[in-house]
């Protein structure tokens, strides 16, 4: 195969106030015809700077200082702005990681994607929106043709995900740059936003470059892998090999920090310290500070990446049988059964549609939460998991008090929330807090850290001055933040530390409950297991109940005690976390598990193509009956008739709503029988 991009010895600065930094630095490899290279690493190791060096699409004072990058014959460092113009969106496409802030609000999808060939085909406007209408179509947009003059804000994060790919692929580009494409994406569209890519690869002949932190992604859709740390490659070799058998300190603790690869009674192993300040990069191996294995020689010269089909850049590799990982995990307390301090019962919240005009008359009603019932006992953490859409994130509004439900209770700590005005609810609200996905959306970003955690203490007039202050402190110092994080604003952290700011605020008023809203979604393996770990020292130290909200079932299964299964407003599925994972009865919880990617290219290449598929139907039209069974299939015409009951699969509280489960239900007790009628025996 010919090589499509070559890149070597590639250097690029980013001049800033306080200095230079050295974001890429010496970095070499070439991707062929129909071949997908995976980058990945930490945040900050360089992945995303590699990517946009070669788009030539760097921030203000980003600068190509050495090195080339060839596609094919075309040296690109050595093209002018005019030049390389004709060479985004034509011959190299690019895929951004957030598909909103990727998309013009303004225009409609349609314009969008036709700008491209019109700027680079010569053709007409009718003919560069057939050529759209074409491309939107084979990256499997629902009702394209219908949807070019849609606009971003209507479709869902899949649907401007596949826009956005459409963008990239409409002038037949020799080269597709994927920048963490699936990121934001719950498991069940990140599985067609990859298989996509896959499917368009093998039929258009392009090459890739897969940018990810998630090892599992690059599992099962990379030919050969390149690992990143601290600006350079520090590992590479193809896919196959890399998994069985990782050479480089680095490679193994990103393997380790993953969560499934840990019992949920252990730690997550989180490589310690952080990647180093690229405007001062350390002598020697960058890795030595955080690796269990340097020695002098490590923090004195820098190794160099050996002349092998596997190549790795350490002096003490690791060997197939030294795969002994360093500091093992420390088993954790477990959490006794303890009385009820949050009881969901029977929970509604629909939101009127109206029609436009002067009247606004009610048109209809999207169902986002209907007849949610669940206990979360006290210091234990409960685990709410379903794609987006699904309606977690306005039971968390509920939850706090956010939002007031159409119907059903909430009981917090025996006294019933519902229904109680504002004021009422402020004796009660220091109890609840929520913790959010965003953590940079969720903080002022015109104030400093040390007014962003002394704010509710100020509102709710816990404590003097003084004393507020010292809270302050101590909340900094039990997220692992430094003191003098209180005059910095949220744009000088990292994405972890913020989230570690907006769990010191969920924190400030010592609440009982935490309602955390995909608080790890957005973050890389390492950070991931810190902020899990803390979140759980933080539980046994203050006795703290935790509603844990996430679209990632592996990590759901670690954190949680309690699982329950959310599909389009319905609780599907809950019992103990482990029985939820391991023996799945409901067909959309065994979806969902199918679709996490698993860190084993054996297993992923030769999965079967399972998991949940098709769209999520609308929720102002839900179907009748079980609202799954448009996408099930194991449904028939009782699915389509009949709204399943929750019924008994264990002794210990596992229960599903299912008319066909995947194994037959126990008999109901006498003292739990509620009058429902009998299921029918299931098969296998």
């Amino acid at each position: 195969m010919n090589p499509v991009v070559t890149v070597v010895d590639l250097h690029t600065d980013i001049t800033l106030r306080k200095g230079v930094v050295h974001p890429v630095g010496g970095v070499n490899f070439i991707v062929r015809e129909g071949e997908s290279l995976g980058i990945v690493g930490e945040s900050g190791c360089g992945k995303t700077m590699t990517a946009l060096s070669i788009m030539r699409l760097l921030p203000p004072g980003g600068k190509i200082v050495s090195g080339s990058i060839a596609l094919g014959d075309v040296n690109l460092t050595a093209l002018d702005e005019a030049g390389m113009r004709k060479v985004r969106g034509n011959r190299i496409g690019m895929i951004f990681q957030d598909p909103m802030t990727s998309l013009n609000p303004c225009l409609t999808i349609g314009d969008q994607v036709s700008e491209t060939v019109l700027l680079h085909r010569e053709v007409t406007r009718e003919q560069a929106r057939e050529r759209a209408a074409e491309v939107l179509d084979l990256v499997g947009l629902p009702h394209a043709r219908e949807r070019m003059n849609s606009y971003p804000h209507l479709l869902s994060g899949g649907m401007r995900q596949r826009v956005v790919i459409a963008m990239a692929l409409a002038c037949e580009p020799e080269l597709l740059i994927a920048d963490e494409p699936t990121t934001a994406l719950d498991a069940t569209i990140q599985k067609q936003i990859l298989e996509l890519i896959d499917d368009l690869r093998r039929r258009l002949g392009m090459a890739v470059i897969l940018v990810t932190h998630d090892l599992g992604v690059i599992a099962g859709h990379t030919d050969r892998v390149a690992v990143m740390y601290a600006g350079k490659i520090v590992e590479t070799s193809p896919t196959p090999e890399l998994f069985a058998n990782p050479r480089h300190p680095y490679t193994e603790a990103l393997f380790r920090a993953r969560p499934e690869n840990v019992d949920p009674d252990r730690r997550l192993y989180a490589i310690p310290g952080l990647p180093p300040d690229l405007s001062d990069p350390p002598r020697g191996c960058r890795f030595a500070v955080r690796c269990a294995y340097a020695t002098d020689e490590c923090r004195a010269q820098e190794p160099e990446l050996t002349a092998s089909n596997h190549s790795f850049a350490c002096f003490h590799p690791l060997d197939s049988k030294q795969q002994v990982a360093p500091n093992p995990p420390t088993p954790l307390a477990t959490t006794q059964q303890a009385a009820p301090v949050l009881e969901v019962r029977n929970l509604v919240r629909e939101f009127p549609v109206t029609s436009n005009g002067v009247l606004q008359r009610k048109i209809g009603a999207i169902s986002a939460v209907a007849d949610v019932s669940f206990t979360v006992s006290a210091e234990e953490t409960f685990g709410l998991v379903g794609e987006s859409g699904c309606g977690k994130s306005t039971v968390s509004r509920l939850l706090v008090a956010a939002d007031t439900p159409t119907s059903g209770s909430i009981i917090f700590d025996g006294v019933e929330i519902t229904g109680k005005s504002n004021r009422e609810l402020r004796k009660y609200r220091g109890n609840f807090q929520l913790m959010f996905q965003d953590p940079y959306a969720s903080l002022d970003p015109r104030m400093r850290v040390g007014s962003i955690l002394r704010e509710p203490l100020v509102i709710q007039h816990r404590g003097s001055t003084v004393e507020q202050e010292n809270t302050v402190v101590r909340l900094l110092d039990e997220v692992g933040l430094p003191r003098t994080a209180v005059h910095q604003y949220p744009h000088e952290f990292s994405g972890g530390q913020r989230q570690r700011i907006g769990l010191a605020r969920a924190l400030a008023l010592r609440p009982k409950l935490i309602v955390a809203d995909e608080p790890v979604s957005a973050l890389d393996v390492s950070v991931q297991a810190q902020i899990l770990n803390l979140m759980r020292d933080l539980q046994r130290e203050h006795q703290l109940t935790y509603v844990f909200i996430s679209h990632d079932l592996s990590v759901v299964r670690y954190v949680a005690t309690t699982i329950g299964v959310m599909y389009l407003g319905k609780l599907v599925e809950i019992g103990p976390a482990e029985q939820v994972y391991t023996a799945a009865v409901h067909p959309y919880t065994r979806g969902l598990i199918d679709t996490i990617p698993l860190a084993d290219p054996e297993r992923e290449r030769h999965k079967i193509k399972a998991g949940v598929r098709g769209e999520l139907p609308p929720a102002m039209n839900p179907p009748s009956g079980c609202r799954f069974r448009t996408r099930c299939p194991r449904a028939s015409d009782k699915c389509a008739a009949e709204q399943p009951p929750m019924v008994p699969f264990s002794e210990q509280g596992h229960r599903a709503a299912c008319h066909h489960p995947l194994r037959s239900p126990i008999p109901l007790l006498p003292s739990t029988h509620t009058g429902a009628a009998p299921t029918t025996p299931a098969t296998e």
